[in-house]
Formats: C-alpha cells, structure tokens, sequence
C-alpha cells in the first residue's frame, strides 16, 4: 500500500515536470497529451493504493476478530474450570442437604427448577471432583447418588405443583358457579396433597441427613483401615496383602493354615 502511493506520487511529479517543460516549447498540443496521459495513470496508481487500503482495513478486521474471539472462547474457558473447582475442605454431604432445603422451600415450577438445576451444577462438580480428589472418592460418588436423587424428585413435585394449580382453578370455578359441595372437596385435596408433600420433603431431609452421618462414618473408617495397611506394611516390610493377612491371623479372626496330616506308610 505505500508502494503504490510513493509510485502515485511519482507518476503525477512527472506530470508537472512535463507540464513545465511543455509551457517553454512550440507543441502545446503534444504536452497537453503528455500531460493527461500522466495523470490518467497517476490516478489508476492512486485508485489501486485506495483499493490495497480498503482490502488491508477488511483483513486487519477480521484478524482483530478473531483475536478477540479467541480471547472471549478463552475466558468462558476459565470461567467453566473455575465453575466446576471445588475448594480442599469441600463438606460433600453439605451438598444434598442444600439441595433438598432448597426443594422442600420452593412453592412454585420455577422454584423446584432452581433446586434441580442447583442439584445439576453440584453434579457436575462432583464429577469433576473425581480426578481432583481421588482419596474422598467413594464419599463424593455417595454425593452424586443423593444428588441424583433430588433432580428427580424435584422434577416430580414441579408435576405435583402443576396438579395444585389446576385443581386450584377448578375449586375457584366451582365457587364461581356456587358449587360448594364440589369446591369444598377440591379444597380438602388440596390441604391433604400439601400436607402429605411436606411429611414426605421433611422425610428427604432426614434421609439425607442420615446418609451424611453414615458415609462420615464409613470415610472415617476407611481412613484408619488405610492407616493401619500403611503401619503394618511398614512393620512388616511385605505387601499390604500378606501384612493384613498376617495381622488377622495374629488376630485370630482367621485360623492359621493347618498342619499336613500325617501319611501312613503301608508296605505288603
């Protein structure tokens, strides 16, 4: 592109210079066609500069786009990692016990939508949690079960909500008309439908909160297991194997291999 604009600029210098040069001889004519035959190519040069110009403005663009794409894929890039990170002292069982909460407060669909898709966001961090803390992985697989299990019932109570609120129009119908007998029954439907649906949610959180204490319970024990294999394994210098092998038989938990009975010899 500078090229060709020094090249315009040349090309119209030499216009002038024949143009000067023509004012001083006999064949004005003759210069006069010098004189549009070099500007007609200087302003071909400078159409050709303004063309290069404007493809180079289209080509930076799109280069300055897709720079910018780039760096938008990289930041959603980062945004999902950090998203999906969960801190070292991560409570999984706390988990469930949100998300059940939040399902047990939720009056409407949009509600118990919240909740499930709360529940969804905990399983996908949990999943990622698999590779990120490998030693808390049958507690965080617990974790995912339960949470599973809360998407599902939220999904079922947003049909149960969806059943309040047609059986709702149907009793404000029938006051309309002054069926009271029709609009009485559907309200007592009602009553019993919610009732039963917050012994049942009340039952989720007491669920949930007994499993939390149970798998505490079996993380606990795991832990001193693998801490007993570790110091038997160091006593003993075997493998973990024979070391737990070795530690029930002095146990008595498991009887020692028996003795080979003796053989009897006989000789005719």
């Amino acid at each position: 592109m500078v090229n060709l604009n020094a090249a315009a600029t040349t090309v119209r210098q030499i216009a002038q210079d024949i143009q000067q040069q023509a004012t001083g001889q006999a064949q004005p004519a003759a210069a006069q066609s010098v004189q549009a035959q070099a500007e007609q190519e200087a302003a071909v040069w400078e159409d050709a500069a303004k063309r290069a110009k404007d493809a180079y403005a289209d080509e930076e663009s799109e280069v300055k786009s897709l720079v910018e794409m780039m760096k938008e894929a990289k930041e959603h890039a980062d945004e999902q990692r950090e998203r999906f990170k969960l801190p070292k002292n991560t409570r999984y069982g706390d988990m469930p016990m949100e998300a059940y909460s939040r399902l047990s407060k939720a009056r409407t669909q949009a509600q118990a939508s919240a909740a499930a898709g709360y529940a969804r966001q905990k399983i996908q961090q949990c999943q990622a949690a698999l590779r990120q803390d490998p030693e808390n992985a049958a507690r965080i697989r617990a974790t995912i079960n339960s949470l599973q299990k809360a998407v599902n019932r939220a999904g079922k109570k947003k049909r149960e909500l969806q059943q309040d609120q047609i059986t709702e129009t149907q009793r404000a119908k029938a006051a309309m008309r002054k069926e009271k007998q029709k609009a009485l029954r559907l309200k007592r439907e009602l009553c019993r439908r919610k009732t039963m649906r917050g012994i049942r949610e009340h039952g989720y959180l007491r669920e949930c909160e007994v499993e939390n204490r149970l798998q505490d319970q079996l993380q606990q024990t795991r832990t001193e297991l693998q801490l007993q294999m570790q110091q038997l394994n160091t006593a003993f210098g075997t493998s973990p194997e024979m070391a737990a092998q070795q530690y029930a038989v002095s146990a008595g938990t498991v009887p020692a291999a028996a003795a080979p009975a003796p053989s009897v010899d006989i000789q005719v």
